[in-house]
């Protein structure tokens, strides 16, 4: 893994501690939110507040996490919201706090300027020994405070000015006088600089859990189901249950609800560019776990050494270059069905507010593809990473640290994004869109965005 940390694919975009007053401000928060101290002068933390020093310097990685629910937070600085989230247990935890930090950034930017903010994102459950626990979370809200309880005490604040403003005889008391005055000492003058946080209540219908194996659970559409990445969950309240071998199932349920949609008709891109990318990423796969050494080649290389060794290559590889052969025009339509190894290869999410955890769900149900994996689902491109062969390790990390981690955005983008609708609406949270031109390139060429579609 020290490969990855050294291209800044793995804890990489870490906001730094290194001042001692954002060390003190953290150990405040840590403290009160587990009892614990770090002695560490420099770290780094997520956008939760996860360090990964100081979880190695305590040796308990879930410091935060106790359970892999309820996850808790400290935020030094609205700058986190640019962080990664490490250890996910959830995949919607992140763009939750994402969101909560932007909602309320005005208001953070303050209160972090002098004090750190520790909270926690409660779910309805404190802990999942069983998978029906899962469905019992339906909503995620998020309490959160300064360490001096700044905002607890402004809310006082705000109701002793109420009893002074409406109370008969308030502006005789000077007990409710002296508390007024010794609680805004705390706070300031909340009369005009109000101190107070959005804490927005955020639906969790479909979501992927890491915990029993992993699991992606799809409880908000109209054909619900779940989906496990290993045995398939016992006792759980749906009546639609797959693992990831019932490609079958999981086509058809992908297909009633809307989920997905093949690439190749994808609108905005050019679809056939794409796929020659993933026949790339197939051939590199599949060479380099049978030894062979891609170190150094340039694309044309790899095109002619894919040639020598096509016996090697996977059905999948002939799939794709199947379905480009007839969006070039010199090929009939291939009769790839949800059976064939190459289906999945060639679908993307549909244009939903599902579309993330589809994407995701597809990268475990393409492990060839190393590049939609680590962009989809870091946490299972993490896991497979540990188990290649040092010359795929070595081409990965090369290859996603000069050609994807140089724009990341405009990458996905790219690859997943969608074009407004008539009326320009997003899915889900807002989605930042980078105007202009910018290529795109995989293992074997350039793909890019088709104008004026």
């Amino acid at each position: 893994m020290k490969r990855l940390i050294r291209h800044g694919l793995m804890f990489g975009n870490l906001f730094h501690v290194a001042s001692p007053a954002l060390v003190e401000r953290y150990n405040r928060a840590l403290t009160h939110l587990t009892g614990k101290a770090t002695q560490l002068t420099d770290f780094h933390v997520d956008i939760s507040g996860y360090s990964p020093e100081v979880g190695d310097e305590l040796g308990d990685d879930h410091y935060l996490n106790h359970a892999g629910v309820n996850r808790q937070f400290i935020l030094l600085s609205t700058e986190q919201k640019r962080c990664p989230l490490l250890h996910v247990k959830f995949s919607t935890s992140r763009d939750i706090l994402r969101r909560f930090i932007e909602v309320n950034e005005r208001q953070l930017f303050a209160l972090t300027a002098t004090d750190a903010v520790a909270g926690e994102l409660v779910n309805s459950v404190f802990e999942v020994s069983t998978p029906a626990k899962l469905f019992d979370i339906r909503q995620v809200r998020i309490e959160a405070d300064t360490t001096r309880g700044t905002l607890r005490h402004a809310d006082h604040l705000a109701e002793l000015v109420e009893r002074f403003k409406t109370g008969e005889d308030a502006w005789f008391d000077d007990d409710l006088i002296g508390e007024m005055i010794a609680t805004a000492e705390k706070t300031g003058d909340v009369t005009r600089n109000p101190v107070h946080l959005e804490h927005e209540v955020f639906e969790q219908a479909n979501f992927w859990t890491a915990h029993f194996g992993g699991m992606y659970v799809f409880q908000g559409v109209e054909h619900p189901a779940v989906i496990a990445s290993g045995a398939k969950p016992e006792g759980v309240p749906l009546k639609h249950v797959f693992d990831l071998t019932q490609r079958n199932a999981i086509a058809k349920f992908l297909e009633l609800n809307g989920l997905a949609e093949p690439v190749i008709r994808a609108r905005g891109v050019d679809g056939a560019a794409i796929l020659r990318q993933k026949m790339g990423f197939l051939a590199v796969s599949v060479l380099t776990e049978k030894g062979r050494d891609l170190s150094g080649l340039s694309r044309s290389d790899l095109r002619r050494m894919a040639a020598r060794h096509a016996e090697e290559l996977p059905v999948e590889f002939e799939g794709l270059a199947a379905l480009v052969r007839w969006a070039e025009g010199g090929g009939k339509w291939p009769k790839i069905r949800s059976d064939h190894p190459a289906y999945f290869y060639s679908l993307r999410a549909s244009d939903t507010v599902q579309r993330d955890l589809v994407n995701m769900l597809l990268a475990e149900l393409c492990p060839h593809d190393f590049r939609q994996m680590f962009i989809c689902h870091k946490e299972a491109f993490y896991r497979q990473y540990r188990g290649w062969p040092e010359t795929k390790k070595a081409y990965a990390a090369e290859f996603l640290a000069r050609e994807y981690a140089v724009d990341k955005a405009g990458a996905r983008a790219a690859l997943f994004g969608h074009e407004p609708d008539m009326e320009g609406r997003t899915p889900a949270l807002p989605r930042v869109r980078r105007k202009g031109g910018v290529e795109r390139v995989g293992p074997w060429g350039a793909v890019n965005r088709v104008r004026g579609r």
